[in-house]
């Protein structure tokens, strides 16, 4: 069965789609621990991060790196938090987390509950630098 992930990658359902080339996809987690949290997925659906080949592994990095720097830039921070946990979703996924503090990165905290329109919002200002 296709995972949520997989259902994003062939629009079967909307998502907040922040940058995408052939192999991978970068949108807005719907429930943030801060606004601009950003998961970077493979199209390629993959449970495991580390059962990923090499060039796909270091290809999901680099696009990483480059959506990092848009994240950073629409939502000031101090440094871009990264956290490749993949329990609740079995395809690989990277979080990419505006961070100030340690807290910001705390998973157990409630997470936000943005409107549509919000995440609308969030997702065109980090479009607009990337």
């Amino acid at each position: 069965m296709a995972s949520i992930f997989s259902k994003i990658v062939n629009r079967e359902i909307p998502a907040h789609i922040v940058a995408e080339t052939a192999d991978f996809l970068a949108f807005l987690d719907v429930s943030p621990l801060v606004m601009g949290h950003v998961l970077v997925i493979p199209k390629k659906e993959v449970d495991y991060i580390f059962d990923m080949d090499d060039e796909s592994y270091l290809g999901l990095s680099l696009f990483a790196k480059t959506v990092a720097t848009g994240v950073k830039k629409a939502f000031p921070c101090k440094k871009v938090g990264v956290a490749v946990i993949g329990l609740e979703v079995p395809h690989v996924h990277i979080h990419l987390i505006p961070m100030n503090n340690v807290n910001d990165m705390n998973f157990s905290k409630a997470k936000l509950q943005p409107t549509q329109e919000e995440l609308a919002e969030a997702a065109a200002k980090i479009k607009a630098v990337l």
